[in-house]
């Protein structure tokens, strides 16, 4: 990396430290570490869930695929997008009234049982050590084109994950969920300058995205193939024929494209880190609000990825020539590493600064994910299980160290879990590593905790057993799907079971519902349901009869005849 690229990402890294150091929460509660007080603004709080929702596979994952599949590769924007429609619809406002830290902890009240909640931990466990390993990734990747070098005889790519990681891990651990708000805003803002900057530098060297599409379209979809140079691809729609960029059919075929859309809108709203953030909020109303916002800045983002991703492969076979450095990043003119394509882009028309924002744009997507998960991964085990069953009697003190430690713990596996995970081992088999493995925490997301989540939440007959048996089953049945779906040697069979919630989501409720209606639901149903619910008015009167009957056996009867008398 140059000086100048240099200084343009110091200097954006410089500003996330800066904001975590000045906006940390001055307390030490667990309401203040995991939840900020529950004093976010909606504005904040959208910004800071875009800068979650919007990681690796969002800003390198996109255009990524656009660039080798095409419009099969805008599935993953129209997934990531539409995500958070049915969070809008069925999830925000009645989660934010419950008013729990995690969704382990919503569970285990709403349903009244431990044993769903530490269930509902390992199953959020596994979400979040499948959507921190792409991000591991996205970072050594970053790292690879931008430095070039290893520190401590590490080769670039570890070097990346390993730095990246540690940094935000301090980060997330001295700010808490305050800290990390703010700095997510902020990253958020960068990584939507950065796409917005070179957005408008292609368009004003004369890009067209219709006469792009048109163009590229009128010759074959090739990708590079190894040491054999390119290959066509072949219509998955259309088979025997090659595939062209502006049709789909490049990876997937209809039903294949509609199992991903699936896969990624119900897997958001099962999301962790993302749905823990509707508890920072202080209403439900101002959830709902802020989840318009997402849906706003959300359609912005990925509409400036996608025009990004088709910039890149009507552009950059043009610029190889005179170019030595991109010369040896592509065969025949095309990217050998499609998460490349917007670090690219940035080079050509910016130069070296161009390239340092880019490079900031990446690592802050990376960073500002990877801080939510973390947070994510501490409020589960830090609360659910280490202040609930570990040491029930602990002090705010120790709460607040049981998550920082949980955070470094998950930060270490995922990073092991990273450099194990070699992108070139999956590179010919995916349109984008990093937005393939994200896909597999959609999967899990969308077929195990959306389900019981949206059931308990709209149902009122849900009971602990069936939510139990329910994420159970969804998680083993999307695990065996995509397992199967990785060895299947290709076709309909595989499109759908690598993104297997559009199976897996439907078995999960059936056997939800099957065991809830041979169980005994909890008690307090009527309050839970008045509570997620129930207009204001409705839940001032629960809330004044508590205190009426809270009185009344405080004080004894013989208290209610005297004022009865008197």
């Amino acid at each position: 990396m140059t000086g100048a690229s240099t200084v343009v990402l110091a200097a954006a890294l410089a500003v996330v430290a800066t904001v975590a150091v000045v906006m940390r929460p001055r307390g030490a509660s667990t309401v203040d570490f995991y939840l900020a007080g529950r004093r976010v603004g909606v504005a904040t709080n959208a910004w800071a869930i875009c800068g979650d929702y919007f990681s690796a596979a969002s800003f390198l994952g996109v255009a990524a695929a656009v660039y080798a599949t095409g419009l099969d590769g805008a599935w993953y924007a129209v997934g990531f997008a539409a995500g958070f429609v049915p969070v809008l619809l069925f999830v925000a406002a009645p989660l934010r009234r419950f008013g729990e830290f995690s969704i382990p902890d919503f569970l285990g009240r709403r349903l009244g049982s431990e044993t769903v909640r530490l269930v509902a931990v390992g199953v959020v466990q596994l979400v979040i050590l499948s959507y921190l390993l792409p991000q591991t990734v996205g970072s050594g990747i970053t790292w690879e084109l931008l430095v070039g070098s290893g520190i401590a005889g590490l080769d670039p790519y570890a070097t990346g994950i390993v730095v990246s990681t540690a940094a935000v891990t301090v980060l997330v651990a001295f700010s808490g969920m305050r800290g990390t708000t703010w700095t997510q805003a902020v990253q958020f803002l960068l990584l939507l300058g950065a796409l917005i900057w070179l957005a408008a530098t292609v368009v004003a060297e004369g890009f067209h995205y219709g006469d792009a599409v048109q163009h590229i379209s009128s010759v074959p979809l090739d990708n590079p193939a190894g040491s054999e140079g390119l290959s066509p691809e072949e219509s998955a729609l259309r088979p025997g024929e090659p595939a062209v960029f502006g049709e789909p059919g490049a990876r997937y075929g209809g039903l294949g494209q509609f199992a991903l859309i699936v896969t990624l809108a119900m897997g958001t709203a099962g999301l962790p880190h993302v749905m823990n953030r509707y508890f920072t909020a202080p209403t439900g109303t101002a959830a709902r609000t802020t989840t318009v916002w997402v849906l706003a800045l959300a359609g912005i983002f990925y509409s400036l990825a996608v025009m990004l991703g088709t910039a890149a492969r009507e552009l950059i076979p043009g610029a190889v020539a005179g170019r030595p450095w991109l010369a040896d990043l592509t065969v025949d003119g095309v990217l050998q590493v499609p998460e490349h394509a917007l670090p690219v882009l940035g080079r050509i028309y910016g130069g070296d600064t161009g390239l340092g924002v880019v490079a900031a744009g990446a690592l802050v997507a990376v960073l500002s994910t990877i801080a939510g998960l973390l947070l994510a991964a501490a409020a589960s085990w830090g609360h659910d299980v280490y202040e609930r069953h570990i040491n029930p009697r602990a002090t705010q003190r120790q709460a607040v160290l049981a998550g920082r430690v949980t955070t470094l713990a998950t930060a270490c596996a995922a990073a092991g879990l990273g450099l194990a995970m070699r992108p070139e081992t999956f590179a010919a088999a995916t349109p984008s590593i990093v937005a393939t493995m994200v896909t597999w925490a959609f999967a899990v997301a969308g077929s195990a905790l959306t389900p019981v989540f949206i059931l308990a939440i709209w149902w009122r007959r849900t009971t602990a057993a069936g939510a139990v048996a329910g994420m159970l089953t969804g998680v083993v049945v999307a695990v065996a799907l995509f397992v199967v779906g990785s060895i299947a040697s290709g076709g309909l069979l595989r499109e759908v079971l690598v993104t297997p919630t559009l199976l897996a989501a439907p078995v999960a409720v059936t056997v939800a519902v099957l065991v809830s209606r041979r169980t005994r639901p909890p008690g307090d149903v009527e309050r839970s349901w008045l509570i997620m619910h129930g207009t204001a008015a409705d839940r001032r009167t629960e809330r004044l009869a508590r205190l009426m009957v809270a009185e009344h056996r405080r004080r004894g009867p013989s208290s209610w005849i005297r004022r009865a008398r008197g």
